[in-house]
């Protein structure tokens, strides 16, 4: 007789503990992702007590408790000294009944694990395990968690680094607007004064309305409408100084105007085309924004059909090469990669007389990208 094989849910017990384990760590992992201070110590605390099993936890910064989960909150005073003492050393100790003294009748707490936190070799708090008694079971786990947990916050470390440096980022394209263009555009709008106040009252609202949308302080991301309606302002100034040189048709699917984009990544490059196509002295030129719906993707193209450039030129721009004239173009590209990866990096699509083609995909929905 042959017994048939039963499934159970979760498999073994052994199954059944890697789930919990792992269910507690998922948990924990989201407040530790966000940096170690006293709200994500407060969230994160009561998880990997449980991971651990132990009557109390801490964790501390370097000088002292942020937060505490579990019995013998009366030690918490207790732990400066061997939180100093954790990190003059750099690794994992254990404090017996002579650094814990008590004298709460029942109180569980007579051996303390303490284990440093390091992020980028830099010891940035401690995780503190508290018992009954010392084991070598529990000094081990202790120091393994305490690792875990130093992984999560380097996590939390590079998004912090890649937040700043996007900051950065934002900050040196706005310093790369053109003075002239400011100055072009206010002697423009000066130029109708006296002939259309009408227009030069309407082209001063549109010039207050751009500078205040590019050199705003709030957000890495904005809408793909923000973006555009920002651009059309930029193209309404410029045809201001242009006239019939500059003309310019727009096609946007509706269904990519909610889409996140990053901040200030369309102007520069309809900046480029205008540059490019018409301050080198020569004829009209037309310049193409295109907007479309790829299914999980949105597409913005922008092209001229000015001069064109050199594609080895373009491509060291798109390299980083800071020394060749080009209004954002590697800013945006290296800063599209950041946000989505890089499969998302700009395509240049030019050559001497043939005008220049910017294409941008950028998904709809993107972990971490909302405005």
């Amino acid at each position: 007789m042959v017994r048939g094989w039963r499934r159970t849910h979760l498999g073994s017990e052994a199954d059944r503990a890697t789930f919990r384990t792992l269910h507690r760590a998922s948990l924990a992992s989201p407040a530790l992702r966000e940096g170690l201070n006293e709200e994500s110590a407060q969230k994160s605390v009561k998880h990997l007590r449980v991971l651990l099993g132990t009557p109390a936890m801490a964790l501390t910064d370097t000088a002292g408790p942020l937060a505490w989960d579990g019995t013998g909150d009366h030690h918490a005073d207790q732990l400066p000294p061997l939180v100093a003492d954790t990190i003059d050393r750099g690794q994992t100790r254990s404090y017996d009944r002579s650094e814990l003294q008590c004298a709460e009748p029942g109180c569980p707490i007579r051996t303390a694990v303490v284990s440093p936190l390091v992020v980028e070799e830099r010891v940035v708090g401690t995780l503190a395990a508290f018992a009954p008694y010392p084991t070598a079971g529990l000094a081990r786990a202790a120091d393994e968690v305490a690792h875990w947990v130093s992984g999560q916050l380097e996590l939390a470390e590079l998004d912090a680094s890649r937040t700043r440096l996007m900051e950065a980022e934002v900050r040196a394209l706005r310093a790369q607007i053109s003075p002239h263009f400011i100055y072009n555009s206010l002697t423009a709008i000066a130029s109708f004064v006296r002939t259309d106040p009408d227009r030069a009252r309407e082209l001063l609202l549109e010039f207050a309305d751009f500078t205040r949308y590019s050199f705003r302080r709030h957000g890495d991301y904005t809408t793909l409408a923000e973006e555009l309606r920002s651009v059309e302002r930029y193209l309404l100034l410029e045809q201001a100084r242009f006239g019939d040189r500059l003309q310019v048709t727009l096609s946007i699917a509706p269904e990519v105007l909610p889409v996140s984009v990053p901040f200030l990544c369309i102007q520069p490059l309809v900046e480029n085309a205008v540059r490019h196509g018409l301050e080198g002295g020569a004829g009209a030129v037309t310049i193409r924004i295109v907007a479309l719906d790829r299914g999980q993707e949105a597409v913005i193209e922008v092209e001229d059909d000015g001069a064109g450039e050199d594609p080895e030129k373009v491509r060291r721009v798109l390299a980083g090469d800071a020394t060749l004239d080009s209004v954002g173009l590697g800013n945006v590209d290296a800063r599209l990669r950041t946000s989505f990866g890089d499969d998302f990096g700009l395509v240049v699509e030019t050559a001497p007389g043939a005008g220049t083609k910017v294409i941008m995909r950028v998904p709809k929905f993107a972990p971490g990208v909302t405005v």
